[in-house]
């Protein structure tokens, strides 16, 4: 394996060291990060996340402006000088707090897109042996960027980074001066603090020639060779990232960066004539009117008529429970009816309501007053209602709430799932009443509303004597059954306390099958 700059390299690839667990339980592991646990040598991409989450896109135009700069000075003069100019345009001046959640609900879905399977095999074989192995990561993007991410999702013990400057809650863009930009034998020194002086840790990974230093401190050491290879599966990662925050879809290479910021103030003037469309014209019509303008919607299953169980049920409207993945959800159910169908809603904004063609009734979170507006909205029509009680990006669904059971035996599943190619239309911190703007800023979404069977009378609360739990689960399968989705225990408070960063991650919430009626 040649390394750059010519000549044979110092250490083997790391395809050559025994990862075998059995081997290498109690052994300690230090790791670079870019290029070696993450495939990518660039930091850019996540730098421009950061920046874009922060500043939007003038901020993520400035970076793209300097990053030839950057290059030509990891090129000319050093890797030090390159970093110094990225953490300086993606930080300078945003609040402290901003960047931390970038860190922890923006980044992570981007990296766990990106482990170097071969260095993760290795990573993740040591550590444990009552304490005395550890996983450590020594790197020169900002700890306070990378550690989120590989603490609670690839289990390292300790992140040594760049340290950021702050200045009264907010970033100056500078680094650390006594530390400095972690490069060569800054990384080794590092170690030194990490694991003390004189002590050797087990296993030494990188990629290039300034993680020598550091890895020369090490018993053995492998480099990561640059060969291309796909990151390791999401399933084979410690825990999955199941919410994540965040506009951007795509992983913010330069090129990728400069088309978001050509687009965006094309995409925004497309997404203003989109909702006035779907603001102003009739219902019948938007299906028709929205593929012209480059929104699919892809109806399947056979959508009831209106009124039709009126006289079985009782009363004048079905309830259909949806899957929920955007604020749209009940306007494309709309379209996919052709006829208006009412919305209840937990949290819209102001904004929202005003251009929406529909119908919206917020809800309490008080179940008795909840249940009362449910059935009178029942006893003069349609409605729609998202028992997820929020948004899940993954393909996966949220426990559903129960109460809808108890209202109506009239109960159509529906689910809804959409595609977008640039931007998400969903946000837990940032303001909603932008998701739809973001989501019709997409050049070509795409929504698919697949209606199920109605539930036979013997799966209901009221015909067929089942518990309210019982058929909301059963609920939950079918759709989850349809979209080839996951069904799970978790609920609105865990996806926010974990994008919130108020009581741990998300992924400390196992998984949960749901259990079989």
């Amino acid at each position: 394996m040649a390394v750059a700059g010519g000549g044979e390299p110092p250490f083997p690839a790391v395809d050559k060291c025994d990862a075998s667990p059995s081997c290498r339980v109690g052994h300690t592991v230090v790791s670079d990060l870019d290029g070696t646990l993450l495939r990518s040598r660039s930091a850019f991409p996540y730098y421009a996340l950061v920046a874009f989450e922060i500043g939007g896109v003038p901020r993520l135009a400035l970076l793209l402006l300097l990053e030839p700069v950057a290059s030509l000075l990891r090129r000319a003069a050093s890797e030090s000088a390159a970093g110094r100019v990225l953490t300086f345009t993606a930080t300078a001046g945003a609040r402290v707090s901003d960047v931390e959640f970038a860190a922890r609900a923006v980044l992570p879905r981007f990296y766990a897109a990106d482990v170097h399977p071969v260095a993760w095999r290795v990573f993740a074989a040591c550590g444990g042996g009552g304490g005395r192995g550890r996983r450590l990561v020594v790197t020169a993007t900002p700890r306070v960027m990378a550690e989120p991410f590989l603490r609670d999702y690839l289990g390292a013990d300790a992140v040594a980074g760049t340290e950021l400057t702050a200045w009264r809650g907010r970033a100056t863009g500078m680094v650390d001066a006594r530390r400095g930009v972690l490069v060569g034998e800054r990384k080794a020194e590092a170690l030194r603090e990490m694991v003390g002086d004189g002590e050797m840790p087990d296993i030494g990974l990188g990629d290039e020639r300034s993680d020598y230093a550091f890895m020369s401190l090490c018993k053995e050491a492998y480099l990561v060779p640059r060969d291309p290879v796909e990151a390791v599966r999401a399933d084979k990662l410690p825990r999955p990232v199941v919410f994540h925050d965040g506009r951007l879809v795509q992983r913010p290479t330069p090129l990728a960066a400069l088309l978001i910021a050509v687009w965006f103030p094309v995409g925004f003037l497309l997404a203003c004539v989109r909702i006035a469309a779907g603001a102003l014209l009739p219902m019948p019509w938007l299906r028709r009117v929205f593929g012209a303008l480059g929104v699919r919607v892809v109806v399947r299953g056979a959508p009831p008529p209106p009124g039709a169980d009126s006289a079985a049920g009782g009363r004048a409207g079905v309830l259909f429970a949806c899957s929920h993945r955007t604020l749209l959800d009940a306007i494309f159910l709309s379209v996919a009816l052709g006829r208006p169908v009412a919305a209840v809603t937990y949290s819209l904004s102001r904004l929202s309501e005003l251009l929406s063609p529909i119908r919206t009734v917020r809800l309490t979170r008080d179940r008795a007053t909840d249940a009362a507006v449910i059935r009178s909205m029942l006893d003069v029509g349609d409605l729609a209602i998202c028992p997820e009680g929020t948004t899940c990006r993954e393909p996966f669904l949220l426990r559903f709430s129960a109460l809808f059971a108890e209202l109506t035996d009239d109960i159509v599943p529906v689910a809804t799932e959409c595609r977008m190619s640039m931007f998400h239309g969903t946000t837990a911190r940032g303001w909603k009443g932008m998701d739809p703007f973001y989501f019709f800023m997409n050049p070509f979404p795409e929504y698919t509303v697949t209606f199920l069977n109605k539930l036979p009378a013997e799966l209901t609360c009221g015909g067929g004597g089942k518990s309210s739990h019982d058929v909301a689960n059963h609920v939950q399968r079918l759709i989850a059954s349809t979209l080839s989705y996951e069904c799970t225990s978790f609920t609105r408070r865990d996806k926010y306390r974990g994008l919130a960063g108020n009581d741990g991650i998300v992924a400390a919430v196992k998984i949960a099958k749901c259990k079989l009626t």
